[in-house]
């Protein structure tokens, strides 16, 4: 066998187990599909995730069967003003030995695992939202001069509520970029409602099963990195992304309404993004349908609105879309 054909072999056997899982996840959390699979795409690209939804959607219960399906030690955090950054990373402790000496002995924190739940993360102070930022990033803290890795595979599942913004602190733009996607997590429809009434109201819940280990989710998002991507996306999503900057060479409607915009980690992660996005419709390369599908949820946390654009009555989500439909068409064109 070749290793083209060794490739493609592997690919679709991920791509069957990726549907196994999806299938083991709307066990417990019903319908919200696109919600499944964006999650999904940041944990096969390596990344971490921000979900946005109000309370009682469901966003613990997912992120808490997300853990057994993909064979992760989870921890949830919950965010509150009063949390310090020793309350995430774990602080040394001052022990006594039984021949009178003193040594000082590290107790790890909650962040020490391999799927953390930052619950409302928002509600935390900037000094200890910045505990993650290494840890998202470069996945190991440094305390009391000691580099320590984390857990591998590591993600951080974040979550905040839209509408409650008192007593909050918006993340800073630094932590934003170290997301790989936004999630919108929306009310179910009628039909989802009814059935999440009935199945979470009786006596017993089904439960999820596991169908990744840690060992093999590496391993997924090793092979994710060799799958093919045409060279053609690749200047669609170098387009996209620098047409979203309010540079002089902007699109009208970036210049008079962005404020800033993506950086170089958003192409990284949209070139990632749209590689997922392909395996989970079980296709073997990305197209520029799958582009436009991730522009939003890559690019939005990346970018603000001016205040002109927010009096307006903008968002980014319309913005987004109409810029990243002219991209496509004309790079199809070209």
């Amino acid at each position: 066998m070749s290793d083209t054909e060794d490739l493609v072999t592997q690919i679709e056997t991920l791509g069957q187990k990726l549907a196994q899982a999806r299938a083991s996840i709307a066990s417990r959390f019903l319908g919200q599909d696109r919600v499944v699979d964006l999650t999904l795409t940041a944990l096969i690209c390596g990344g971490h995730a921000v979900l946005i939804g109000l309370p009682g959607l469901g966003k613990t219960r997912l992120v808490d069967t997300l853990s057994t399906v993909m064979g992760l030690d989870g921890n949830r955090i919950q965010f509150t003003p009063d949390l310090m950054p020793a309350d995430i990373l774990g602080s040394e402790v001052l022990d006594s030995l039984p021949d009178g000496t003193r040594q000082f002995r590290f107790v790890e924190g909650p962040i020490f695992c391999q799927l953390l739940m930052a619950d409302e993360i928002n509600r935390a102070s900037p000094r200890t939202q910045s505990a993650l930022l290494q840890a998202m990033q470069e996945r190991e803290v440094t305390i009391a001069g000691q580099h320590r890795p984390l857990g591998r595979p590591f993600h951080v599942l974040a979550t905040q509520n839209p509408l409650e913004q008192e007593g909050t602190y918006p993340l800073p733009e630094a932590q934003l970029d170290r997301f790989l996607v936004q999630i919108d997590v929306p009310y179910p429809d009628r039909a989802t409602e009814r059935d999440i009434l009935v199945a979470t109201t009786g006596a017993t819940e089904e439960q999820a099963a596991a169908v990744f280990t840690a060992g093999e989710l590496l391993a997924a998002q090793t092979l994710l990195r060799r799958m093919p991507v045409g060279d053609a996306i690749v200047e669609m999503i170098l387009d996209l992304v620098r047409s979203c900057r309010p540079d002089a060479d902007a699109p009208a409607a970036i210049r008079g309404a962005v404020s800033w915009g993506p950086g170089p980690r958003a192409a990284q992660a949209l070139m990632m993004c749209v590689r997922a996005q392909a395996l989970l419709e079980g296709r073997l390369a990305p197209t520029a349908d799958d582009v436009r599908k991730m522009a939003g949820p890559v690019l939005k946390h990346r970018m603000a609105l001016s205040f002109a654009a927010r009096a307006r009555g903008e968002n980014l989500d319309a913005i987004i879309d109409t810029i990243a439909a002219d991209v496509t068409r004309t790079t199809r064109a070209a």
